[in-house]
Formats: C-alpha cells, structure tokens, sequence
C-alpha cells in the first residue's frame, strides 16, 4: 500500500465499531484470533483455509448490498466443536457445514458456525455461507468495497477483507481463490488470477477468475464497472491486462504501456516475475492510497490525470505497487509486524528506479531518512515493532517507519555487508519464500547465512532500537533535532523528501 499526496492531508478514519447484522443462533459469542500483536482478533485459529469460492451479484448500483455466495474448504488443526470465521457489513441468511445446516451467531467481527457434529483434527471440512455483502460502510467503518464512479473494487489492507466475505483474514492463512462475479450486460467484471469463462444469460453475464497461487485475503481485488480490459505482452509472454474506464482508454495508455518494461526491470533486480499475470485497475474513486492487490494492482485514476505530480514520481509509485508482487503478495508478512519487509522492499525499488531512471540519488532520500529516523522510530515504533494502530485508525500502521524507515534499515544492510552479498540476500529471499509467509527472523537469518556475518547486533539495532544507530560507511549522517512539542504522535505514510517538494 501506498498513501497519495492527496490522503496525506486526511486522517485515515477506520472506526474500530462496525454493525453486523447477523441472524443470532445458539452458538456463544466468543471472538477469537490468532492472537496477531497489532491485530489480536483477526484470523482464527483452528484450520487451515485451502480455497476460497467467492460468488458476487451486483444488483446494478453501489449503493445496494451484493447477493453472495461464500465457500471455503479447509483442513482443521485441532478438534473443533465452532468454526470462528471474521465477517462484517453483511446480513448471513444461512450456513452449511458439510452440507448439513448449521446454526451460527455474532461475536464481535467473528461469525461463530456450529456445525451438527464436533469436526476432527486433520479433517477436510466445506463450509458455505449465503450472505449480503454491502458496499456502504457502517459505523464510519471504511475500506473492504471501494465505490467508484461507475461501480465498486476492493481494499481489503489490512484488515478489510471480511467486511466483504466470511474468511480467516490474517495474511498468514494463504489461499487459492476462484471469483465469479454476475452483473447486468453493460459491466465489466474482473478478479485476479486468469479469466476461465464468461456467461451470459438473459440480462446478466457471469466472469469466472481463478488464481493459480495462493492469496492473502487482504490481496483479493474484484472489479466492476463501465470498463476497458487492455490487453498487452510481458516478459517471457505474460499476460498483461489493464483495467480501465472506458471514456480514458486512450488518456491513459501512456502510461499502461510503460508496465512491461517495469516488470523486466524488477526481473533483473529480483528474479522472475511470480504470479500468472500482472496488470493496473485504474479506478474513478477517492482512496488515498494505491494498493498491491494480487496480479492486479490498484491505483486512483488521478494519479495520471492530475497536473502536477512529476513523471518520474508516478513512475516510481508504478513500481513500488509492482515490487510488492514479490515482496508482501509472493512472500507474504506472517505477522503484520513484519509489515516492514512488504513497505520498506517496496520503497526500496521505488527509490532505486527513480534513481536509475530520473537521477534521484538513493543516497540523497535515504540521508533524508536518517535525519528523521529517530522521529519516526518515536511517533511509530521501530521498523520490526511498529506500534499498534491508533484508536479508529487501523490502517494508521502505515506510518513512515515501514517505508522510509524500513527502507533506510535495507540501506545500512547493504553497507554492512557489501552490494554483492545485498543483492544475493534479495533474489535468494523472493525464490526461498515464493508463495509462502515468513517472518523478520527468517531475514536475519538468511542474511547471516547470505553474508557469513553474524549480524545479531545489527539487526537488533536497526530493527528494534528506540534510536537510529550510526549508519555503516556514513559517521557525518545524523539525526534531526528532537520534534517541536505538539507535532502529531502518528501520521500515515509520507512523500518521499524529493516527492514533497515536487507536490
């Protein structure tokens, strides 16, 4: 996720209160989670998701709920005799364990199904959901549906997903996914993964999407609306299809154009692109942010309509949505405190590509970044311990310590243990965690395998130190004098220093 210019002047309000209408059943009302330290009641223990069925109709208008259809086959880890699954902003008509009914209640964010009989552990278990899902927020609640212009996407990050469908929303849980989305004739409707058939009947027509690598609920994107697919050729013949509206096919394609170029570039820092298939959804909304959702990124329309932010800066953001194919979508955080290897990778390639592209020297932005490391590390916490998001605010976690901060720890690795072994850590770090999750510690750990260091104390330092230490190769950097009393305690992500002044 990257926050724009424009959100940068705005509070990211995410209201912790949301109304569920959810019929009530016999089942206790327990919310559990797997006990995340930024997000103690997301996910569920107790299985393990192997792939979700998502059906959606759209009803023609945003501002209606969506008929759906939810269906999740899973391996359960232990015994259960309830099945927490996270869901929100939508009314359950009714649940199926099995294909038994069974009955279900609400508990805070977690609809609690119990199914006719206890499941064992190690069982494969079908649980179907038939459910409304709404795009208009309730208790100042945002993300999840995003209502655009002519119809709705996604926003799932961080926390989102289950305010569109019944999941185990935690990023540690990856899935495979299939979507199928109807739609009066006239829409487009598009998901991630590839298209496996489109059906028409009547007055409506159904697209079918399935991915071919497993997902993070907070990745899943579906689009819907008056739209243009823009089809094009990658590298190694990847499919490229971009999502647009269809009045600014032509105002936008040159910059749709630059996308394959952009994925040879990351290729050569990173390796192969991992997924089946890559492309933009320029969406006609007011987000605040663009966002890596899974083989299909999201992007506010104005981004490339507006006058005034420079070429090279919109370029950047390209790529660092792009980058995050690799880092955060491929290699997914297995806790969203390890947030900082998603952002700070991400911000990482975004600095190095305007540098070799525009001449924006990396050294320039991340001195930038050391003079207001230690105000960062004291508003947000230390890169690999963020502090918790503020009251209503969840997204507020994307504060400039993942970015910049994060990125600025990947500068002092690089000067610790030289370019070579740097570049080394990061092919071997994208091909060793493909289609998995993994943790700060399995960083360290590879990189003092990578580089034949023990880096202990460095990483204990730049991750977890209240205080930025000494940057390697660089004793003249220093930090900014402490913040004047009364500047905010947090603030979402920032432009980057070059970007602001370009503002």
């Amino acid at each position: 996720m990257l926050l724009t210019p424009r959100a940068r002047l705005k509070s990211a309000l995410l209201a912790s209160a949301v109304s569920v209408c959810l019929v009530a059943a016999s089942a206790p009302e327990v919310p559990l989670g797997v006990g995340d330290r930024l997000f103690p009641y997301l996910g569920n223990p107790g299985y393990d998701v192997a792939s979700y069925d998502l059906a959606f109709t759209y009803p023609g208008t945003n501002t209606k709920p969506l008929q759906a259809v939810t269906t999740i086959d899973a391996w359960t880890t232990t015994a259960l005799d309830r099945i927490n699954l996270d869901f929100a902003q939508g009314k359950v008509e009714s649940v199926e364990v099995d294909g038994a009914p069974a009955t279900f209640s609400s508990a805070g964010d977690d609809l609690v199904v119990t199914p006719e009989d206890s499941l064992a552990a190690g069982s494969w278990t079908r649980i179907t959901v038939r459910h409304t899902s709404d795009p208009v927020s309730t208790g100042g609640r945002d993300g999840g549906w995003v209502r655009t212009a002519d119809g709705l996407a996604m926003a799932n990050q961080a926390d989102a997903a289950h305010l569109v469908f019944p999941c185990n929303d935690h990023p540690s849980d990856k899935a495979m996914f299939t979507v199928r989305i109807t739609a009066p004739n006239g829409y487009t409707a598009v998901a991630g993964g590839l298209p496996t058939g489109v059906e028409r009947a009547g007055e409506a027509t159904t697209w079918t999407y399935r991915t071919q690598h497993p997902m993070a609920t907070e990745l899943a994107q579906v689009s819907i609306g008056r739209s243009t697919v823009v089809h094009r050729e990658g590298p190694h013949a990847l499919p490229v299809r971009d999502v647009v509206p269809t009045k600014d096919r032509e105002l936008l394609e040159p910059w749709l154009k630059k996308t394959p170029d952009q994925i040879a570039w990351m290729e050569g820092k990173v390796g192969p692109y991992p997924f089946e298939t890559y492309g933009l959804l320029m969406a006609e909304a007011s987000t605040g942010f663009e966002l890596e959702t899974q083989t299909l990124s999201l992007f506010e329309r104005d981004l490339f309509t507006e006058p005034g932010y420079p070429k090279w800066y919109i370029e950047s953001i390209m790529v660092h949505e792009l980058s995050h194919q690799w880092f955060g979508d491929s290699v997914s955080p297995r806790t969203w405190s390890d947030l900082w290897l998603n952002e700070g990778h991400a911000t990482w390639y975004e600095a190095l590509y305007a540098e070799e592209k525009a001449g924006r020297t990396l050294e320039a932005r991340m001195k930038a970044a050391y003079g207001a490391s230690d105000r960062w590390r004291s508003t947000g916490g230390p890169p690999a311990q963020p502090k918790a998001p503020n009251p209503g605010q969840k997204i507020s976690i994307f504060r400039p310590n993942v970015y910049d901060g994060a990125a600025l720890v990947l500068f002092a690795l690089r000067q610790e243990i030289g370019r070579t072994a740097f570049e080394h850590l990061e092919r071997a770090w994208v091909h060793n965690h493909r289609d998995s999750t993994a943790t700060t510690a399995d960083f360290e750990h590879l990189a003092q395998e990578i580089s034949g260091r023990d880096l202990a104390r460095f990483f204990k330092d730049w991750l977890y130190g209240e205080k930025t230490p000494p940057m390697p190769g660089h004793p003249d950097w220093k930090p900014a004098a402490p913040v004047a009393k009364g500047e905010p305690k947090a603030a979402p992500k920032v432009a980057p220093p070059a970007a602001r002044a370009a503002k």
